[in-house]
């Protein structure tokens, strides 16, 4: 198994490098993950990090770890982005789209990437398109995960997250072995506003109105892989392992019958 890339040039960007390069790969997939809260992206970013030894790349870690970076660590954009996060403000789109932007050589590694949580909105994605193409990257699939809304709200209602330790149960498929106290420092579980019934109704609204034209987008240009999401994190990855392999292979024919020239970005 390889080791797990420390992705310090995506995380701090600029010339930050990371400790070690991932070997160069025959068939580097770089990859689009989609799927709204509580459908278990992260999960599946990892899982499908290690499987296919691509580097996962969130743009919710990047500005997690812009809070701890040096003022002369910090790029423009990252500072942009400072300045809102600590406002209490969104990050603005054009900024993310800055912070994307200077990662040109995460997105060229010969690792491949598992972009999570980029392009947001219909505008990202087609600037998104001309900064691989920029980069002469072409990109493999969009995963999408897909979950019914009863489910995801039975999903993210029942969360409980530990005050001290950050630990994550669930009331019902992970309990803790006493209710509402953390199995691993005894401290009390809470239960985050954003995992309210009210709360995750107005999360999956502002979903579906900016990130749901992205389907249709990547559908359209034949990038699209729809994954249901409701079994266990391994039966959803199994699904979506063959799915992809399915799709690449049947993108490889048509490149064949096109003269052996891939479809543009």
């Amino acid at each position: 198994m390889e080791a797990k890339p420390d992705r310090a040039a995506w995380l701090k960007g600029g010339g930050a490098r990371c400790d070690e390069s991932p070997k160069p790969k025959a068939r580097p997939y770089r990859l689009i993950l989609l799927g709204p809260p509580g459908v278990g992206k992260g999960t599946q970013a990892a899982l499908l990090a290690e499987r296919l030894g691509a580097c996962h790349l969130s743009t919710g870690d990047i500005f997690r770890a812009a809070k701890s970076l040096r003022e002369c660590d910090c790029t423009p954009s990252m500072r942009h982005a400072l300045e809102a996060m600590q406002c209490g403000e969104l990050v603005s789109a054009e900024t993310v789209l800055s912070l994307v932007a200077e990662r040109g050589k995460c997105l060229r590694c010969c690792g491949g990437f598992l972009l999570d949580g980029f392009p947001r909105t219909f505008i990202q994605a087609m600037v998104f398109k001309d900064i691989l193409a920029e980069q002469g990257i072409e990109l493999d699939a969009v995963i999408s995960y897909e979950l019914p809304l009863d489910q995801i709200l039975s999903r993210l209602s029942g969360r409980r997250v530990c005050f001290h330790c950050k630990s994550v149960y669930h009331v019902d498929s992970r309990p803790p072995q006493i209710a509402g106290t953390c199995d691993h420092c005894g401290s009390l579980l809470y239960q985050r506003e954003d995992d309210r019934p009210e709360a995750i109704r107005v999360r999956m609204g502002e979903y579906e109105k900016s990130t749901l034209p992205l389907v249709d987008f990547y559908r359209r240009r034949g990038l699209l892989i729809s994954i249901p999401a409701a079994d266990t994190p391994e039966e959803t990855l199994r699904r979506t392992l063959a799915a992809l392999e399915e799709h690449m292979a049947l993108k490889r024919a048509n490149a064949g019958r096109a003269g052996g020239v891939p479809a543009p970005v």
